[in-house]
């Protein structure tokens, strides 16, 4: 076939896609309005892992899956903004990583609202202003982000899905790396890249900042000052990227709750967030783990945080396989109940992040 050939057969199909693409939107519509009249809601964390999943099943390429997956995450997010004008709320400002985790988890089409606090994303969603809301909870490389946990001992909100995004750090300045005299870096960015940043930059003065998007923004201001910070900061405050992946961890990521108010249905593979506080009295901590050991629940997570109640009492936080309603985790938080002073449900979600 000729360039013209090809060029008229992708008219023809594009043609047939924004055909097909109107038809799926009238029905997403039309499940949208069944959700509204029986109060549910209407973003589906287990829906939409489905749906994913499937059409990756039947990608036959040249398409990769993610570039698939991308394209699918902007076609339902086009049909969540017309169904109901949503609003995420996140920890801001804006072009931060968690900014970036919201996006990739709901797409371009929704509203947005920066907050400046982890506790206020849990108060605009417990106050309706937003419908999620979606902080950080850990990161690979410098372990959990306590104030989150700490907002769950009075929150009434649930964990209704996860975002795992992989961190690239990199290093922004409109000034040639030689030339550099100035760092801007947030404090968590800045442990993340420690020894890069001793290695290859290891006169310059560093100053620490309250947001990767700050970082950026100051170094846009100043000349001979550069930032760490990532690939969205770079696009927003117009500065260059000298070096890419500068993270001393490849593997490093962050994880992100989003946060709501129902738990997600079942999917067969989930994972459930607990927290529960115990007696002061000896072997209370192992009592207390013994039934997940019984009916054989693996635990992924456990961490433990000062109840700010009182004087050396905890709360402890599990992360562990399977849904809250799944008949053997059911039975193992029965039993975890009758040895804790305190057990709460902090939601059950889809496990995989695609």
């Amino acid at each position: 076939m000729t360039i013209p050939e090809h060029r008229k057969a992708i008219d023809k199909l594009d043609t047939q896609i924004v055909k097909l693409l109107n038809e799926r939107t009238k029905h997403v519509l039309a499940i949208g309005e069944i959700k509204l009249n029986a109060v549910e809601e209407i973003y589906a964390p287990h829906r939409e892992r489905a749906v994913l999943h499937r059409i990756c099943k039947f990608n036959s390429g040249p398409m990769t899956d993610g570039s698939l997956r991308a394209i699918y995450r902007e076609i339902m997010s086009s049909a969540l903004s017309l169904e109901k004008s949503l609003t995420v709320a996140y920890l801001g400002p804006e072009a931060t990583f968690t900014h970036q985790a919201a996006i990739r988890r709901f797409g371009s089409s929704l509203r947005y609202a920066a907050q400046k606090t982890i506790a206020d994303v849990f108060s605009e969603v417990s106050k309706n202003r937003a419908d999620y809301g979606v902080v950080p909870v850990e990161n690979s490389t410098e372990g959990v982000v306590t104030h989150t946990l700490d907002m769950f001992v009075d929150s009434d909100l649930k964990i209704v899905s996860q975002i795992v995004l992989p961190v690239q750090q990199c290093l922004l300045s409109n000034s040639p790396r030689s030339q550099i005299k100035k760092l801007f870096a947030h404090p968590q960015s800045l442990a993340q890249c420690r020894a890069w940043v001793q290695n290859h930059l290891p006169r310059v003065e560093i100053i620490e900042t309250s947001s990767n998007a700050r970082s950026a923004e100051l170094a846009a201001k100043e000349k001979y000052a550069a930032a760490i910070a990532g690939i969205l900061a770079a696009e927003k405050y117009g500065v260059r990227i000298l070096e890419l992946d500068i993270q001393d961890n490849a593997a490093n990521a962050t994880r992100f709750l989003v946060l709501g108010r129902q738990c997600s249905p079942a999917t067969n593979k989930d994972r459930t967030s607990v927290m529960f506080s115990i007696v002061d009295k000896v072997g209370a901590l192992h009592n207390a783990l013994a039934p997940f050991r019984r009916y054989r629940i693996n635990m992924t997570k456990i961490e433990s945080r000062p109840s700010k109640r009182k004087a050396w009492e905890y709360f402890f936080f599990v992360d562990c396989d399977g849904h809250y309603t799944d008949r053997k985790v059911a039975n193992a938080l029965g039993m975890l109940g009758e040895h804790c002073s305190f057990v709460k449900i902090l939601g059950s979600y889809p496990k995989s992040d695609l």
